[in-house]
């Protein structure tokens, strides 16, 4: 299928932004798609957290008239430009309401945004003269980087700051980004050495962080290694069995408002075949936040906390 934004002319009404007309048509691929835009979209909607903090973290809160469905709060540094854009629902809107909200461009993270589940498919969009985006971590498993990577992350934020015709500031938030990982990664001592279990969810068959996505991207960048790289994808099941066998010599808990990083550690604590593990007597776990683990500028906080939580960690003593 070939898709082609044409911002000019979109739905929608209201004023057009200082500037945002005056950048250079742009032609990308978003998910295998080729995507053009004439002009900078000035009404964006974004779906999920990630989309909405990298355009925050571009500064474009001025195109953005609408947003939803967060993980976790909102960053600190972005709270009050949030705080002046219209949530239109907790979750997903109905396509009724995004429709209604007359956007020019939608802007995604996750697959489940542009589905029954979420806000229709991007065809509807296309034929509504509205441009959409899709982040790379959610595209179809055929376009999809595998593994992801930091790269893929930085070129997912060149793209927005291309579409909104404002490249530069994808430069300075990249090389920023780029310090901070840099600094992060240096202060691991013999990281190679250390085997990590990313435990994102479930009690009788754990999800855990797989070979390609975002928790293999940040244990990457700190240099550890991830004791279940054979899963496939970006989360993957095992068992407890496998967990016992492998013995991580440390376990990263995901920490998220549906499935608490401390209801995870007392699981662990209380479980006959997992207690004894070295990393569990030991208390060797590092807790990472939900959101730090979608595609976005949250990612360096997930390497941050990983690397400061590992120097952080008693040394290994029970084996």
């Amino acid at each position: 299928m070939i898709f082609t934004l044409l911002v000019a002319g979109c739905a929608g009404t209201g004023d057009t932004p200082s500037g945002a007309a005056s950048a250079a048509p742009v032609t990308l691929t978003n998910c295998g798609l080729p995507v053009q835009v004439t002009q900078p979209p000035s009404r964006v909607v974004t779906l999920n957290q990630a989309a909405t903090e990298i355009m925050l973290a571009l500064g474009l809160q001025d195109r953005m008239i609408g947003t939803a469905y967060l993980d976790d709060t909102i960053l600190p540094e972005y709270a009050d430009a949030y705080q002046k854009i219209p949530v239109l629902a907790k979750e997903y809107p109905s396509k009724e309401k995004l429709i209604e909200a007359a956007p020019d461009f939608v802007y995604a993270s996750f697959a489940s945004a542009f589905s029954d589940e979420g806000v229709g498919e991007r065809d509807t969009y296309t034929g509504l003269r509205v441009g959409t985006y899709l982040s790379p971590a959610g595209c179809p498993k055929e376009t999809r980087p595998s593994p992801l990577t930091v790269d893929h992350v930085f070129g997912e934020i060149r793209d927005v700051a291309a579409i909104f015709g404002v490249p530069e500031r994808a430069t300075a938030l990249i090389d920023a980004q780029k310090s901070r990982i840099t600094s992060a990664a240096s202060g691991v001592r013999d990281a190679k050495d250390i085997s990590v279990l990313w435990w994102d969810a479930g009690t009788d068959a754990p999800s855990v962080g797989a070979c390609c996505g975002a928790p293999q991207l940040i244990m990457s960048a700190v240099g550890v290694t991830n004791k279940f790289t054979d899963l496939t994808g970006s989360w993957g099941d095992t068992s407890w069995e496998k967990v016992v066998e492998r013995n991580p010599d440390v376990i990263v808990l995901v920490d998220a408002e549906w499935d608490r990083a401390t209801a995870k550690q007392e699981f662990l604590a209380g479980n006959a075949a997992l207690r004894d593990l070295p990393a569990v007597k030991d208390k060797r776990f590092v807790v990472i936040p939900f959101s730090e683990t979608s595609a976005g500028v949250r990612n360096v906080l997930g390497i941050e906390h990983l690397a400061q939580g590992l120097t952080a960690l008693p040394a290994r003593v029970t084996r």
